[in-house]
């Protein structure tokens, strides 16, 4: 097998505003790479990978690596502003006045009348993570909104303690106990205490972008029948091998792009399969209103629960299902503190498996009339499992290929996993029942 040193090393990570002068880029000795995301006033519009010599990299140069990743969305926004569009991207950035910019306009009419916003933080097992969690929640640039900190399970009174630390320290902050293990019923129990119209979600290993709730808000005001919206999800940083592993072998962006989607029941595109494609669990919010008609998160799939995963996908497919649309907005950015190890990787990938077959079984359950649907779709679901090929990765075939087949293998899990999730739920029930 192919030692780590031979094709990882630690990836700085940077964000540079393109409407100002670019840095430098010096050659520091441990980063040989730079992961660069750019961002067209605050918007992010592209990310690349720089490579460095012992020269590192001037303004110019960095501007001329950029504009290669960059230049087909800076050209799309310059013309959809009325501009005239820029031909290159030097060291001294691109001229573009604020006042004339859409993005700029649009997030700053949805702030005029802001929804109040729930942000629900499920934490298990994860206390060393408040601080960080927190500290991008208070430097949100948002007027009306409240954290929710959901306790689950929990072995100590860590959180609890650290919540009553912070009251008054400028962001709203309150603490529910969920004593029942699973990541769905904490979502739930978060979703049960909370005020907001609109509910969003902020796991213990995210770390949400200044602009994240902004960018959820200008999703949901393309339209009241918007009933969920899903954001960009970027690595928060590549320092172990594991990291920079689980980024090639796809992350949590799965090719979607920089550019603002909507998604309906009608796409010629079908919202069960291949894995659905308006987004990722690590960034979503709900209209409550959506949120309350399905029934609120499946609490026999998710972390915690045999099943491992799968609850945000059945949610996002139930809502969209309920005759609702689904946005993807890349302005609401999370960054992603993955696994370090690559034994928590596998780990992950073989819950990630299990989950995703474990969410079809859910979806069966709740909507046995799509199973016709799902029927057609197992020639191109073939199809999908058979592709093996790692296009542009630079991390070696047998480590991605390894991560590949543990997921494939827990695939043929994840509907047993379910059924015994559903079984174990149902004596819970009953046993709160005959203790009430």
């Amino acid at each position: 097998m192919t030692r780590a040193s031979e094709w990882f090393s630690p990836v700085r990570m940077m964000d540079v505003e393109l409407t100002q002068p670019l840095p430098a880029v010096p050659y520091d000795g441990p980063h040989l790479q730079v992961w660069v995301l750019g961002r067209l006033q605050t918007e992010p519009v592209g990310v690349c990978m720089v490579h460095l010599d012992q020269e590192g990299l001037t303004p110019d140069q960095l501007g001329a690596v950029l504009w290669q990743q960059v230049r087909e969305p800076v050209m799309e926004r310059f013309a959809a502003a009325g501009l005239p569009p820029p031909r290159q991207l030097t060291g001294e950035g691109l001229t573009a006045e604020p006042a004339a910019w859409p993005f700029l306009r649009h997030r700053q009419a949805v702030l005029a009348a802001a929804p109040f916003i729930s942000v629900i933080v499920p934490t298990h097992g994860r206390a060393e993570r408040r601080h960080t969690w927190l500290d991008c929640l208070s430097r949100q640039e948002y007027p009306r909104f409240e954290v929710v900190v959901v306790d689950n399970a929990p072995t100590s009174d860590v959180m609890r303690t650290f919540v009553d630390s912070v009251q008054g320290s400028g962001v709203p902050v309150r603490y529910v106990r969920e004593p029942r293990a699973g990541t769905s019923r904490a979502d739930n129990a978060g979703v049960a205490a909370s005020a907001g119209e609109i509910i969003t979600f902020c796991a213990d290993d995210g770390e949400p972008d200044c602009y994240w709730l902004a960018g959820l808000a200008c999703g949901f005001a393309r339209g009241g029948d918007i009933g969920c919206v899903t954001g960009m999800v970027l690595p928060a940083r590549l320092d172990t091998p594991a990291q920079e592993l689980y980024e090639q072998y796809g992350g949590f962006r799965k090719g979607r792009g920089f550019s603002p989607e909507i998604f309906s029941r009608h796409d010629p595109q079908s919202p069960l399969y291949p894995i659905p494609p308006f987004g990722t669990g690590a960034c979503i919010a709900f209209r409550r209103e959506a949120l309350d008609r399905i029934g609120g998160f499946d609490v026999a799939l998710g972390p915690g629960t045999p099943a491992r995963a799968g609850a945000d996908l059945l949610a996002m497919t139930m809502v969209l299902l309920a005759g609702y649309r689904i946005a993807y907005e890349p302005a609401a950015l999370m960054r992603h503190d993955h696994r370090r190890d690559l034994g928590g990787l596998r780990r992950q990938q073989e819950g990630y498996g299990t989950g995703l077959t474990a969410y079809y079984a859910a979806l069966l359950r709740h909507r046995p009339s799509v199973l016709p649907e799902l029927i057609r779709l197992v020639p191109t679901g073939i199809g999908y499992l058979r592709k093996a090929d790692f296009p542009g990765t630079t991390a070696p075939l047998d480590l991605l290929g390894g991560l590949k087949w543990r997921k494939r293998r827990s695939m043929l899990m994840g509907p047993v996993a379910y059924a015994r999730s559903v079984r174990r739920q149902a004596r819970v029930a009953a046993m709160e029942a005959h203790q009430a």
